[in-house]
């Protein structure tokens, strides 16, 4: 007989106080985001004072920039290379033996430690003396967002059946053809769940994009960590709250795209 977890003495109290441990911290942030004063220890009253001074400032305003030009920049061609990559294993003329070794090479930076890729690229980078500023975060985010395009969009593409695309080409379609009108809006949703998720993995990255980013080229988590590393204020608070809020509501979205299912 299978025990059930649930019926485990002190099951409850560890999974409690671990969601605790995880989000307590992401509350209190939101929290003294509305902080009317500038001690993030004091609770001194109700403001939306810290959220236009965030919009306003010059250095945060130039990071997001530097974010959103490397995330759509890093989502797009990522998201490309991750659909051909799907619609040529998805073909029957690949070998298996490859098909295998090409899975585990795209989810390879799925497994390897971020502070490992983020060793390797600034190194590889050092070694060709490539100095091309936001560049260099640019081919370094594509790099670790191809896995997140590709993994939704191989999920889509295995729900579609070959007799759509066969029944087609029945009809006098040419492989373009049957692609253009029948596969590709049935990969609609993958693609985009993937371009959503390579998106938000490239904006909230810190990591990888601290170890290559030159000066200059400082991404919103990056300027947020140096900003914190002087101290925190609310200002930092309401920055760091619209950041995570964007990036759940993305999240979200990506999921609810997904959902669709092919008729």
């Amino acid at each position: 007989m299978k025990a059930n977890p649930k019926n485990m003495p002190g099951f409850g109290l560890v999974t409690w106080l671990g969601l605790a441990f995880l989000y307590l911290p992401i509350f209190a942030v939101i929290a003294f985001s509305f902080n009317s004063g500038r001690l993030v220890t004091v609770w001194e009253g109700f403001s939306f004072e810290w959220y236009p001074r965030a919009l306003g400032n010059h250095d945060l305003q130039r990071a997001t920039m530097n974010s959103l030009i490397v995330a759509v920049g890093a989502t797009f061609i990522g998201t490309v290379i991750a659909l051909a990559a799907a619609l040529a294993l998805h073909g029957g003329g690949v070998p298996k033996p490859v098909k295998t070794a090409s899975y585990t090479m795209m989810a390879l930076p799925l497994l390897v430690p971020e502070i490992v890729i983020a060793v390797t690229t600034m190194a590889f980078f050092a070694a060709i003396n490539l100095r091309l500023g936001l560049i260099n975060v640019l081919i370094a985010h594509i790099v670790f967002c191809i896995p997140f395009a590709y993994a939704p969009i191989r999920a889509r593409i295995a729900t579609i059946p070959k007799s759509m695309s066969e029944a087609a080409k029945d009809l006098y379609a040419d492989e373009w053809q049957a692609f253009r009108h029948v596969t590709l809006p049935l990969l609609t949703p993958g693609i985009f769940s993937g371009a959503l998720l390579a998106f938000i993995t490239s904006l909230d990255d810190f990591i990888i994009t601290l170890m290559v980013a030159p000066p200059g080229a400082s991404t919103l988590p990056v300027e947020i960590y140096s900003k914190v590393k002087r101290g925190i204020t609310p200002e930092i608070n309401a920055a760091a709250s619209m950041l995570l809020a964007f990036s759940i509501f993305i999240v979200l979205l990506s999921y609810i795209i997904n959902r669709k299912k092919v008729i």
